[in-house]
Formats: structure tokens, sequence, C-alpha cells
């Protein structure tokens, strides 16, 4: 897959089946389109094209938004290329360009920039300074650019709406599973491996203490969890590092009040591993929710507890 992220230098589409969204998450709603949209380019022997955003178009839209990412936007791309898109162009959404009109969206746009061969859209999608833009413009300048125009199936748009609410809430509120199961893959998040206290390692219990770097992603709620985590190692064939193997293990978020924390703290005991990874980037995929996090009558409480959640977490 190639990504491009200066829409001003673009390759030569070959029948371009196009489509545009912000695809936060690449969950089952998503997934959907993008199989409409391979399919239809394979019928026409064509490459797929997904237009996406950044930042979030609400966050220019909307000032004030205070709206969590499901996926950063290396996460979104990553999860594309898994799909077997062709091209992802990323756009920077600035207040220039959401002040385009509906029809120089499309002409100066969409035509000038990727003359699609086919569109494929929702019927709610709305386009252009103040959201003028709908469906049915596309429908009547489709002639005059000459491309053909798809319509996405209105459940499949009434999914993807409730999916990307209902995920966020679900990550949230430490609902796992319901999350999981519409985004179809473990949800994750990334954190940098700083020095913590080291009590966990007294315990028998040894954690990397991640710092969230990117302020904008969904986080879970607090709680244990299982956990399956990968880390990055530099790869011997390119200079971007590359995920290690996963290994199990558990999650602890929260303030920890065993010990009268005063700040949430990301700790993961990772099973049958002592290597050091100080300074290196761990990626956590959240399995299932084991407790809430509490309080106990001391250290050795902890302790036994800790052991039943490893149990429970290798389930």
């Amino acid at each position: 897959m190639q990504v491009h992220r200066n829409s001003a230098i673009l390759p030569s589409f070959k029948n371009a089946v196009i489509t545009i969204g912000t695809f936060d998450g690449v969950h089952v709603g998503h997934q959907q389109i993008i199989e409409q949209l391979k399919n239809e380019a394979i019928r026409i022997q064509g490459e797929t094209v997904i237009i996406t955003f950044d930042p979030h178009p609400r966050k220019v839209i909307q000032a004030a938004s205070n709206i969590k990412l499901i996926n950063t936007l290396e996460e979104k791309i990553e999860l594309l290329a898994e799909k077997g898109i062709d091209h992802v162009v990323v756009v920077p959404f600035t207040e220039q360009f959401s002040k385009l009109t509906a029809e120089q969206y499309v002409s100066e746009f969409l035509v000038e920039k990727f003359h699609p061969h086919t569109i494929i859209i929702g019927y709610d999608h709305r386009f252009g300074a103040g959201r003028q833009g709908d469906y049915h413009l596309l429908e009547n300048l489709s002639e005059t650019f000459n491309y053909k125009l798809l319509e996405i199936p209105v459940q499949v748009l009434h999914a993807i709406s409730v999916s990307s609410t209902r995920i966020r809430e679900a990550v949230a509120k430490s609902d796992i599973a319901t999350a999981n199961e519409l985004l179809g893959y473990p949800f994750f998040f990334e954190g940098l491996v700083i020095q913590g206290d080291k009590l966990g390692r007294q315990l028998g219990y040894p954690t990397a203490n991640l710092q969230i770097e990117n302020q904008e992603k969904l986080l879970p709620g607090d709680g244990v969890y299982a956990v399956d985590v990968k880390f990055r190692t530099e790869a011997e064939t390119q200079h971007d590092p590359a995920l290690s193997e996963r290994h199990q293990g558990m999650m602890n978020i929260g303030f920890r009040p065993t010990l009268n924390g005063t700040r949430r703290m990301y700790e993961v005991n990772i099973f049958d591993f002592d290597q050091s990874i100080y300074g290196k980037h761990l990626r956590v995929f959240l399995k299932k929710f084991l407790r809430a996090e509490q309080k106990f009558n001391g250290l050795d409480a902890l302790k036994a507890q800790l052991a039943l959640d490893k149990k429970a977490a290798l389930e």
C-alpha cells in the first residue's frame, strides 16, 4: 500500500475507485465499505484509494471538541494496509480546506487531484463549507466530470455511526468485549516504557510502566485487564521499528489505591519475560476486563490478588 501525505503531488491512479472518510477504528462497519471498494476495483481493473483527514475534521470545525480517537493516524494507516488497500491519501484538514465550497470540493479536490473512475459514498456524506455538499450534488455533477457514483448501503452507514460511538463508550467504561466485537480485532494502544518505583518486582510481578504520548488517543477505563503485548524492535531490513512477537500479560490502569497513589498509571506485567525494555514502545492489546481497581489491606493481600489475576488472565 502506498501512503500519500501531500495531496499536491499524487500519482496518476489507474481507474481510481475512491471513498472518503475519517475511518476512525477501521471497524467492522468500515470493513464492509473496504470490501465494496475492493470488489469494484477488481471488476474494473482499477486501484482502491481511501481519502482520509488529519487532524479529525471535528477538531477544526468544532474547536471545542475533545473527541478521543480510536486509532492514531499511524495505527489507522497500518490497519488499512492490512486490509489490502492500494492507496491511502492523508489530507491535512485545515480551516482553509474546510472553507472550500461544495462545488470547489468536487471540481478542485476530488476531480482535479484524483480523476476518479468511481466514487463510493454514503447518502449522508456531507462536504464543503457549511456541509452544503451531499450525495445528490455528486450525482448531479457525475456526468459533467465523468465519474460513476455508487452508494454505500444505508444499513452499513447506520452500523458505522452506531459502532464508532459505541466503541468509544465501551472502551471508556472498560467493556472490552463489546469494543473488540465491534472493532473486529482487539483494541490496542501504545506507550513508552519508563522507570517506575520497582514495587511490582518486589512483589514478584515486575511491571512495564507506560507513558502515554498521544493525548488524543482513546484509552480504557481504570481496572485490571488480560492483555497481549508487543514491543518495538529495530528491524534489520528497515529503519522503522518492527513489532516483536506477542507476549501474554496483565495490566493495571489506575491510581494504585493500596499505595495511596495520586496519579493514573498504566502498568503491564508481562508473563515469562525478563528483558529490559526501558525506552521501547509497548503496544498493548486488550483481551478482557478482569476486575475493577480496588484498595487492599496491605501488600500481602495485593500480592495474593495478583496471583488470582494472573490465573484469570491465562484462562
